[in-house]
């Protein structure tokens, strides 16, 4: 390993998850770190201790003036915007600025890494990707925007024959030589209006996965979405296509290959093999997608054929996506606290028949609802609004259903034990982030769950 830290002066900016598992990769290597955080000490609690236990120093509250720019090297967490004033200035005075993931892989290369972004379906397919490469027996480490933080995967490089790993646009922005073998883009829809100007510049991010792929590389991408296929112009390695018509759209770049949907399952056409596998665990079309993607980056990847058909009949999916809590009085309960967005929210309608009591709202993205009110007309019932963005969600379902407002998810889940009748479905589908009222969408989640079964 060719990168060396030992005496470098390192800076951590933002001390969830990621910027913790940094911080400990830097110390295992012997960097001076420094880890600083908007929050007072007392509210971080057990992690302010866990830094200064590693032999780190702490700063909180605001940012001292030139603390960056003196340093060798900023390691920033996803959640801490790049275009930040004390960002740009260390910069401009010469200090390199790196995401968590880009740190983590400058100890991880020679191990191959498959990376998957989209504005939607990334941590399921993350998940059934990392369940194919373990049925084809390699130790594969799954992770990055989704559960484990990838520096933990550098703590100890030589456990890893495979590295499957999420990446949010806010990942990428980070990243400088990030390699990945396999690179997949599942979708592109409007997300996170709140940090990026405009639509172009989120695909723009999301591209980036692209950016240092080399030779022996490839690429997976949605051959459904022009948005996707527009930005796969950008691979300099062979793309790989997957959709439910086997037809791109037009101007779309030459694809080297197809996953293709078929009833219960699909086909894959490339490398010379030609053959069909089901996928009979998820629900719903957008699960079809994202099994096409991973049975590609696995297949691509070197995974036998029978191990990805193995995979694909044992999934179970994950929490918090299309999750059924439990069946009461006929009514069924499903958990879907991972649908942040619009869009998310709209591949959860399409998976229903109708006879739907829609628990949404939290903290807005920007994004209109009208799509959501458009796709549930005559499948939702009603709609229970929490959290901030409740009063927005009334005005865009005026007219259109009835609305509940109930405040808090607690209330929500009352309030649907009273209107639900046997056949309906009650699904907390936010379309919001939950920060507002709960740590994560995890948290929200959890919560419902325990609710609905307190019932």
């Amino acid at each position: 390993m060719s990168l060396s830290l030992s005496g470098q002066k390192v800076l951590v900016y933002g001390l969830a998850k990621s910027g913790v598992a940094a911080l400990r990769l830097l110390r295992q290597h012997g960097a001076h770190v420094t880890a600083l955080d908007a929050r007072t000490e007392d509210a971080l609690g057990e992690v302010g201790r866990e830094v200064k236990a590693l032999g780190a120093s702490l700063v909180t509250g605001p940012v001292p003036p030139g603390l960056l720019a003196s340093q060798d090297l900023v390691v920033v967490s996803p959640g801490v915007p790049l275009a930040l004033p004390e960002i740009e200035a260390a910069r401009t005075a010469g200090v390199a600025v790196w995401g968590e993931v880009e740190l983590a892989s400058r100890f991880l290369t020679e191990v191959p890494l498959f990376g998957i972004t989209g504005t939607n379906g990334k941590s399921t397919t993350t998940a059934l990707t990392g369940e194919l490469f373990l049925r084809g027996g390699q130790r594969t480490f799954v992770g990055g925007n989704l559960g484990r933080p990838f520096s933990e995967a550098a703590l100890a490089p030589k456990d890893w024959d495979a590295l499957v790993v999420e990446l949010s646009s806010f990942q990428l922005e980070g990243i400088r030589t990030l390699r990945p073998r396999g690179a997949a883009i599942l979708n592109l829809t409007p997300d996170h209006l709140d940090r990026y100007a405009t639509h172009a510049d989120y695909g723009a991010a999301k591209a980036r996965i692209f950016q240092s792929q080399q030779a022996g590389d490839f690429a997976v991408v949605n051959a459904d979405d022009a948005d996707v296929l527009g930005l796969a112009r950008a691979a300099k390695v062979p793309v790989y296509g997957f959709g439910m018509t086997g037809r791109p759209v037009a101007d779309a770049p030459k694809l080297a290959g197809q996953a293709i949907a078929e009833e219960g399952g699909f086909r894959l056409d490339f490398l010379n093999e030609h053959y069909r596998l089901t996928n009979r665990a998820l629900r719903g079309a957008h699960n079809a997608q994202n099994a096409m993607a991973a049975a590609l980056l696995a297949r691509l990847g070197g995974v036998p054929a029978d191990a990805v058909q193995a995979g694909l009949d044992s999934y179970p999916g994950l929490p918090h996506r299309m999750e059924s809590v439990r069946v009461l009085d006929g009514v069924e309960w499903v958990n879907d606290s991972k649908a942040t967005n619009v869009d998310s929210v709209l591949v959860a309608l399409r998976a229903f028949k109708g006879d739907l009591w829609l628990i949404a709202g939290g903290k807005g993205k920007g994004a209109p609802y009208a799509p959501m009110v458009e796709e549930g007309r005559g499948k939702v019932k009603g709609v229970l609004t929490i959290g901030q963005d409740a009063d927005v969600l009334a005005k865009a379902y005026a007219g259109q259903a009835p609305v509940h407002a109930c405040g808090t998810l607690d209330a929500a889940v009352k309030k649907a034990r009273e209107v639900a009748k046997a056949g309906d479905t009650v699904l907390l589908s936010p379309a919001c982030a939950s920060y507002d009222q709960f740590k994560n969408f995890e948290d929200r989640g959890d919560t419902f769950k325990r609710l609905v079964g307190a019932l």
